[in-house]
């Protein structure tokens, strides 16, 4: 990642505090199918008393103190205001895009990834090319025979008039790209995060069309992409190699968490860490240094360290915290272990709790949503991309 001098505040959140950070599925040939990318060289100073805060990048603006604020769930406490830049202008520490392939020709390093029943395939023209038969559908249709040319949205109303519930007739059979510069109307966003999570005795489910945390290098972690909306209206709308892509109302945001955002902390013995989530606990990677997933995840994809099972010279005690999601799951978190912050506008420093949390989805007891992050047992690696047959039809 990029090499930022990263903010350092007076911000100390207990050691129970600290939470998780994310991953990067591989493709199937990574010496071939590599992307930039710029190492962080921050580290804390202080393992037992880390402050997750000092780790966004100089484009972040944290406040300089907490603000009173009420979480989603009506509860009182103390957050930081996190204004998330706009990123079409900054460096995020990686490249964006490609997504869609421009022939049934181009190679994955011409196109994006998409992200299917817990899988990771290259968007690539031989994918393009076999939609049809990998989804069982003739409608499918999305290059021109003749030519082997895909069709992508290639402007701004292209974009605009495809990436949206009701897409565009003349859109349908389309691959969907937006660039970043189409959100030029996109202004900064500000969030509550607050200082000192608490997990609670009900799991709360996020809003599908709200965020689910922040990463350090200024880019959203967003709820699942609506892939069946997606797919609905014959088009794809693949995600960069990065697990991004951009609406042109949002700007560039994470769907999947690849190793492109991640950054070495001394917390590094545990994993590399990504950001922070809208309940103050932080993500880190989904994998392990040792290539292993923790096999005592609960159902949103979290657990905590003690100091018994780690080194307290270099970890101290990390406290509850996450671990992203596999970048095929489409699913980033599965849920928030404690009341959340938001995102806000003007001087509120209120969350909505009319309808249950953050969208309205209401709490849940524990046992997990469909689709929960829980491992029964020694997980595997994360999955490989997989390529269609090259004489598929």
């Amino acid at each position: 990642m990029k090499n930022n001098k990263l903010r350092r505040l007076a911000l100390v959140m207990g050691v129970f505090t600290l939470s998780s950070l994310a991953a990067c599925g591989d493709h199937s040939n990574p010496d071939s199918h590599e992307h930039p990318k710029k190492e962080s060289t921050k580290q804390s100073t202080n393992a037992s008393l880390p402050t997750t805060t000092e780790y966004f990048t100089d484009d972040v603006i944290v406040s300089d103190g907490l603000v009173d604020c009420t979480l989603s769930d009506g509860s009182e406490s103390s957050c930081y205001i996190v204004t998330m830049p706009v990123n079409s202008g900054i460096d995020v520490g990686h490249d964006k895009g490609p997504w869609c392939p421009r022939n049934i020709n181009d190679t994955a390093e011409d196109a994006g990834i998409w992200l299917s029943d817990n899988q990771v395939y290259d968007a690539d023209g031989n994918f393009i090319e076999n939609l049809a038969t990998f989804y069982s559908d003739d409608n499918w249709q999305l290059f021109n025979p003749e030519t082997g040319e895909v069709k992508v949205t290639d402007s701004k109303d292209a974009c605009l008039a495809a990436a949206r519930p009701d897409v565009a007739p003349e859109y349908q059979n389309y691959c969907v790209e937006c660039q970043p510069e189409y959100a030029e109307d996109v202004e900064p966003q500000k969030y509550l995060i607050p200082a000192y999570p608490k997990k609670a005795s009900r799991i709360t489910q996020f809003d599908p069309h709200g965020g689910v945390g922040l990463a350090f290098n200024g880019i959203k972690m967003d709820a699942p992409a609506p892939v069946d909306a997606i797919l609905g209206a014959y088009t794809l709308a693949p995600f960069d190699d990065c697990g991004g892509h951009v609406n042109p109302h949002v700007g560039y945001h994470y769907h999947a968490i690849t190793e492109c955002s991640s950054i070495d902390t001394a917390l590094s013995t545990h994993g590399k860490m990504l950001g922070v989530a809208l309940d103050g606990f932080t993500i880190f990677e989904r994998k392990l240094p040792d290539g292993q997933v923790p096999d005592d995840l609960d159902d949103c994809g979290g657990h905590a360290l003690d100091g018994s099972s780690v080194d307290k010279e270099k970890e101290g005690d990390i406290g509850y915290h996450y671990h992203a999601g596999d970048a095929g799951s489409n699913q980033i978190l599965a849920c928030f272990s404690a009341p959340q912050g938001c995102a806000i506008q003007g001087d509120s420093m209120q969350c909505d709790t009319k309808r249950g949390g953050p969208g309205g989805l209401g709490d849940h007891p524990p046992g997990g949503p469909p689709g929960g992050l829980r491992d029964d047992g020694p997980p595997g690696d994360l999955p490989q991309n997989k390529r269609l047959p090259s004489d598929a039809s």
